[in-house]
């Protein structure tokens, strides 16, 4: 049993097939929370017709705010898992995990069976998801990913994880954070490339690539990634098309740098990306290495 978030904001295009997509699950949320973001196009009707043919579809529609791409997604999403957690409690709903989708996110038909069925085989797994995949040119390809982090969209926390790592905080890239304090607090975090699922837009390209990427650049800064990284993440955005991006997630970076903004204050997270963070990196490449050379 889980409890499903989505926030959505002036997604007519995607939604209905997101939508579809969670109503053919062999296993259904007991109870799917959708936000409504101040959505200006048809997004609230589509919503509210799914709410009123399914009971344990809801929605909450949160106050006019001006829209960044730092801090207001965490404010939409904790805004979302806070009043699904409530709601449950008050309503005596008993669940064992807690998700969250995209609205531009396609999920196959089995996926939280699959995902919640990888837990069952794993009581140390905190966090999963499956593979995200782009349709190019009628064929399905892996969307470029940190090595084994489950997905921002897809994603499954078990409940007991999620409340061990703080909920989810009011924080830029909020995920990420909640990826490393599984990981120092004990849990396992895992992406499962088997079970797909089809993010219809790019990554970090809802109000465009340029500045999607630079915001990427921004929270590499803000969490104190280490700069070898920051030119390992700039190599690889260069090594694809487009190739500008990476020197959007540069410029993002290096802004702060020089304006000397805050950096997160949590220490333990700074401390996993100046120090730790680089040296699963390294023993990442390492091991890709030598199975390359066995594969020879």
């Amino acid at each position: 049993m889980y409890v499903l978030i989505t926030p959505v904001k002036d997604e007519e295009k995607l939604l209905r097939d997101v939508i579809e997509s969670v109503l053919n699950q062999t296993v259904k949320p007991v109870l799917w929370l959708i936000i409504d973001d101040g959505s200006t196009d048809s997004s609230p009707k589509i919503i509210h017709r799914s709410v009123s043919r399914h009971s344990w579809i809801k929605t909450i529609r949160l106050p006019p705010q001006p829209r960044d791409i730092i801090f207001h997604v965490s404010y939409v999403y904790k805004s979302g898992f806070d009043f699904a957690l409530n709601y449950c409690e008050r309503n005596k709903i008993n669940y064992d995990f807690i998700a969250s989708i995209d609205a531009d996110t396609v999920l196959e038909k089995e996926y939280f069976e699959k995902i919640i069925h990888k837990f069952g085989t794993n009581k140390k797994l905190g966090i999963a998801s499956g593979g995200l995949y782009h349709e190019i040119n009628g064929k399905l390809k892996m969307c470029g990913q940190a090595e084994n982090f489950p997905s921002g969209t897809g994603r499954v926390w078990s409940k007991e994880c999620f409340f061990d790592t703080d909920c989810f905080s009011l924080e830029p890239s909020a995920d990420s954070i909640s990826n490393v304090k599984a990981i120092l607090r004990g849990w396992q975090i895992q992406r499962f490339n088997e079970i797909q699922m089809v993010e219809k837009r790019l990554t970090s390209s809802a109000q465009g690539l340029w500045n999607g990427y630079k915001y990427n650049g921004y929270m590499a800064y803000y969490l104190n990634k280490n700069p070898i990284l920051i030119l390992l993440n700039v190599f690889s955005c260069t090594l694809n098309r487009p190739y500008y991006t990476g020197i959007a997630f540069l410029l993002g970076y290096i802004k702060p740098v020089i304006k000397n903004e805050k950096r997160i204050s949590d220490r333990e997270i700074r401390e996993y990306y100046w120090s730790y963070r680089l040296i699963e990196y390294k023993e990442l490449v390492i091991s890709r290495l030598k199975s390359l050379v066995s594969a020879t």
